[in-house]
């Protein structure tokens, strides 16, 4: 499993929901795949470790994010059998590490878009989340050139923000997407002055949190990401 994944589900805020929905795959998504890749049933965590994540270096909108060492180069972009499609090559420019196989790192993407589906089908919000905590690798680029249909799930993402720490946050009404009890926050103003705060340890899910203006810091604790109400 990625590692941002992992490191992700730990926080337990949506852990039970999420986990089960993120584990769903099955259909396809590869924008019209034409190549027929011996490609394995399962990425090893070297090789998704290996794939450069969009959420950690963001790139520009359409385009995949460049890999941190030498990458192949276009010409060298093909499948062991049949081609990849104008989307996938688009994909797969300055993304595959040098020494790994092309197949590999698409299967990446196409697995990331196959729980986006499966997950939105079940949950948009449980999808949305994902997305905006981290829980996807390479999900940016992934959505914008292997699964275009889900990038209103992606707009949507970018107008919340994570669990944890927020500094300068925008002034106004956000709900948790968390079905998990627990929920807290903090919105804090000069010198730390607790400025509003949300409901404590075992309240259920659906925490709606009002930040002021002049709020410098928004903290929350378990409730995984955050929407504009």
């Amino acid at each position: 499993m990625h590692t941002r994944t992992l490191r992700s589900l730990r926080r337990g805020a949506a852990a039970g929901a999420l986990t089960a929905l993120l584990a769903l795959s099955g259909c396809s998504s590869d924008g019209g795949s034409e190549a027929k890749q011996k490609s394995p049933q399962h990425v090893s965590d070297d090789q998704a470790a290996a794939v450069p994540d969009d959420q950690a270096s963001p790139a520009a909108e359409g385009s995949a994010a460049p890999s941190k060492g030498p990458v192949l180069p276009d010409a060298k972009l093909t499948p062991a059998t049949g081609s990849f499609t104008a989307r996938q090559k688009e994909y797969l420019h300055g993304r595959v590490p040098k020494n790994m196989d092309p197949a590999a790192v698409l299967q990446v993407g196409q697995e990331t878009c196959q729980r986006v589906e499966r997950t939105a089908a079940h949950d948009k919000d449980a999808a949305i989340g994902a997305l905006i905590a981290g829980d996807l690798p390479s999900a940016d680029g992934a959505i914008a050139q292997l699964c275009p249909k889900q990038k209103p799930l992606l707009d949507t993402a970018a107008t919340g923000f994570p669990d944890g720490t927020r500094k300068k946050p925008e002034p106004g009404t956000y709900r948790s997407l968390t079905t998990a009890k627990g929920c807290t926050w903090r919105a804090l103003g000069t010198d730390d002055k607790v400025l509003a705060s949300g409901p404590g340890p075992g309240n259920h899910k659906n925490v709606t949190a009002k930040i002021p203006a002049g709020t410098r810091t928004f903290v929350s604790s378990g409730c995984y990401a955050w929407l504009p109400a």
